[in-house]
């Protein structure tokens, strides 16, 4: 690296950082004024609001936000090297443009290297303490109301009920069938259905036994007994923002055992899992463009380039949000959605710096 690289990288890293703390306590105060009425609500101390909520809402909001603050960070650089004509006298000097972006580009690559380790592995973990703080002391108590439930749970067994009661932990009118082909073998029923936490195992009460071989049916009546089934109280549990508190490998397994049983919900946990890889190699197009965009010296100076920063980077978080609703509502493949922006993105950063003058 030259000392040049070295300037502008350690400049660009800099500023993002400052950029970053900046807008995240800003959304930080604004977030505190809405929820205070909670916190007071509840009488929390201050240290419990700041360590369990605020220093785990922050990361959150920081890589949230990454796309936005490495291409403001990118022009505020940019622009301030146009403005004091220092461009003009490094490409003067014979370094062309596309070795002048390559302490951006390894910036860019930085930022995005560190946001996908965070995102998939830190990021969730401080989540888990934030959203168990959210659903406890800012969210109203979660009911489970859930009808007529089929799940999945084993390749030929499928578990019905009626209604639960997450509270109690008591499922009512429960069944269990054993399903061959289309052929129904087995069915079990009981009316209630209780968790017993101590020894982990369902405790049912007497059970009517129904097995089917060709056009003979037997009946079976068993007493209350415990027994277990692949079927746990976190499966009526809350899912709010349960994609968020989930690292890779722990994703990765949550979305196959939702393919394995079958369920209709999967879509968001793809989409969870496609845009952590994606957006790192949106920043490294955001910064690109954030480059070729502030490169000039503009007669609006520094503050028209940092306005235009915003409104594209703004842009592109609004391609961000429909391409994810499409993928919710199937309109769109969830490997494909989160991959659309940056795809839009590049495209427009060709052309920027195909048309550009610099």
């Amino acid at each position: 690296m030259r000392l040049l690289d070295k300037y502008i990288l350690g400049k660009l890293l800099t500023t993002f950082f400052f950029v970053v703390v900046v807008l995240v306590l800003v959304i930080c105060v604004i977030d505190f004024t809405e929820k205070n009425d909670d916190f007071i609500k509840h009488d929390l101390g201050v240290g419990k609001i700041l360590f369990e909520y605020y220093l785990n809402l922050f990361p959150y909001y920081a890589n949230l936000l990454s796309p936005i603050t490495v291409f403001i960070a990118t022009v505020l650089v940019t622009s301030r090297l146009a403005a004091r004509t220092e461009i003009v006298a490094i490409l003067a000097s014979g370094v062309s443009f596309k070795r002048f972006l390559l302490p951006y580009v390894m910036g860019g690559t930085i930022i995005g290297l560190v946001i996908f380790g965070t995102v998939g592995w830190v990021i969730p973990i401080a989540n888990k303490t934030r959203v168990a703080f959210e659903r406890k002391y800012i969210k109203n108590p979660y009911r489970f109301q859930g009808r007529n439930v089929h799940i999945k749970i084993g390749p030929k067994s499928y578990a019905y009920l009626e209604s639960y009661d997450n509270v109690n932990n008591v499922g009512y009118r429960f069944a269990l069938e054993t399903i061959e082909g289309t052929l129904l073998k087995r069915r079990m029923t009981a009316e209630v259905i209780n968790w017993d936490s101590t020894k982990r195992a369902w405790h049912l009460t007497p059970q009517l036994v129904r097995t089917f071989k060709g056009d003979r049916e037997t009946l079976l009546t068993i007493p209350a007994r415990d027994t277990t089934l692949n079927l746990y109280p976190k499966d009526f549990a809350s899912t709010f923002k349960l994609s968020e508190t989930l690292t890779n490998p722990e994703l990765n397994r949550y979305i196959q055992e939702k393919i394995d049983r079958g369920a209709s919900d999967t879509d968001i946990y793809l989409v969870e899992k496609y845009e952590r890889m994606a957006y790192p190699f949106a920043i490294l197009i955001l910064t690109v463009i954030g480059v070729i965009m502030s490169a000039r010296k503009s007669r609006a100076g520094v503050g028209g380039q940092i306005a235009l920063g915003f409104v594209l980077a703004f842009v592109f978080i609004i391609f961000v949000i429909m391409s994810r609703n499409l993928a919710l509502v199937g309109e769109m493949s969830p490997a494909l959605a989160p991959w659309v922006p940056s795809a839009v993105f590049t495209v427009i950063g060709a052309v920027l710096y195909r048309y550009v003058p610099r």
